[in-house]
């Protein structure tokens, strides 16, 4: 788990610098697919929406997919941390 934190936290650093939402797609696929870890699919939706708020389509449609398989309670969750992150950002 320690591996996705540090990735999470150069991708997301690198997305702050400007509008890369590919590397916040990137950054939810790992966190959908358990790629560099556990699937954790809030943190994904999180990742998602973010991208999605940037300009990728991609994200858009994984997100809406994910969602399927999340409660809302969930997805209220995911809402909140990328909101959260957007805020620390700017």
């Amino acid at each position: 788990m320690a591996r996705i934190d540090v990735l999470s936290r150069q991708i997301a650093e690198y997305g702050a610098q400007g509008d890369q939402s590919d590397a916040f797609f990137e950054l939810g696929l790992s966190y959908c697919t358990g790629r560099d870890g556990a699937v954790d699919l809030i943190e994904a939706h999180k990742w998602f929406n973010i991208a999605a708020i940037r300009g990728n389509d991609d994200a858009k449609r994984y997100r809406t997919e994910i969602a399927s398989d999340m409660s809302k309670n969930e997805i209220v969750r995911a809402q909140k941390l990328a909101r959260e992150w957007l805020a620390a950002i700017h």
